[in-house]
């Protein structure tokens, strides 16, 4: 086990943001929370003023550390909110945990395309279906809480997230079973270019692209339109000043912004501040937790 202090990050409001499908908190005692992430699996509980994770220190600072986006200064991006922005001042106190993960860009992909017209409990419910039918199955650490209030770890049975080839195998038959809709024509499609040279070589592009590059290359991909194209930079590129339009972000943007979110003033980092607003618009509402202040 690996035990770390982190600022500005509650696993909780992570688990909830809609930005990942694999991260949630386990029905079992100890408030523990369970991240599968592309072939990599680790859980985490809060512990006083740190956090706890089934892991060890090494595989943490190489995996974990980017995953969470340790290195990036979250507390500079919330005190440069206009003072006169009530709402996303607001939303930045509701949210105050939340971080924009550093994700996988193939799962990034194929579960954001899975996310079309969606909503996220069945987004996760068709994620993990697809891991446990052709995601390969390995062992990994959980925790748990002991007896005397300290927690231990345990062996786990996960799945990685598929590659694309196992995708491609399966085909429309075997993806029929997650009833996706007429999002598994395009899963299947993405897994059968990914599986040839030529789509592992986009893939690899991708990631060297710059914002407005990679998201004429996700718009050239049959099934990505331009809300997936900016989650999958944001989420899986790591873009954070990209700025997805869904639904919810639109009702914001109509009632609060309606002369436009000023993207100029958050240039490079408006992403981040669109994760709070969402976050706030699904959440607020819902929940009773306490909203520190700044």
């Amino acid at each position: 086990m690996y035990r770390i202090q982190i600022n500005h990050m509650d696993l909780d409001q992570i688990a909830r943001s809609g930005q990942c499908f694999r991260f949630e908190r386990k029905n079992q005692p100890g408030d523990i929370f369970s991240i599968a992430a592309a072939e990599y699996y680790v859980e985490a509980a809060k512990e006083e003023d740190t956090f706890l994770f089934s892991c060890t220190e090494e595989e943490f600072h190489q995996v974990w550390a980017g995953y969470f986006d340790l290195e990036a200064d979250y507390g500079g991006y919330k005190s440069h909110v206009a003072s006169d922005d009530t709402y996303l001042k607001e939303a930045v106190k509701w949210g105050w945990g939340v971080r924009i993960l550093q994700q996988d860009l193939w799962e990034i992909l194929i579960t954001f395309i899975i996310s079309q017209n969606n909503n996220i409990s069945r987004i996760r419910n068709s994620v993990s279906k697809l891991c446990t039918l052709f995601g390969e199955e390995k062992k990994g650490k959980g925790l748990v809480l002991l007896d005397d209030g300290s927690y231990g770890e345990e062996e786990c049975i996960y799945h990685a997230f598929p590659s694309p080839e196992s995708i491609k195998a399966a085909g429309l038959t075997g993806l029929a079973p997650l009833s996706l809709g007429y999002r598994d024509k395009y899963i299947l499609s993405a897994s059968e270019f990914a599986s040839e040279p030529e789509g592992k070589a986009w893939l690899m592009e991708l990631l060297e692209a710059d914002y407005k590059k990679a998201h004429e290359m996700l718009l050239s991909q049959y099934g990505i339109g331009k809300k997936v194209a900016d989650c999958v930079c944001l989420f899986g590129l790591h873009h954070v000043g990209a700025f997805p339009i869904d639904t919810h972000v639109k009702q914001i943007l109509e009632s609060h912004y309606p002369q436009g979110f000023p993207l100029e003033r958050y240039q490079g980092y408006a992403g981040i501040l669109q994760q709070y607003m969402f976050y706030y618009k699904l959440n607020h509402v819902k929940t009773g937790e306490s909203v520190p202040s700044l």
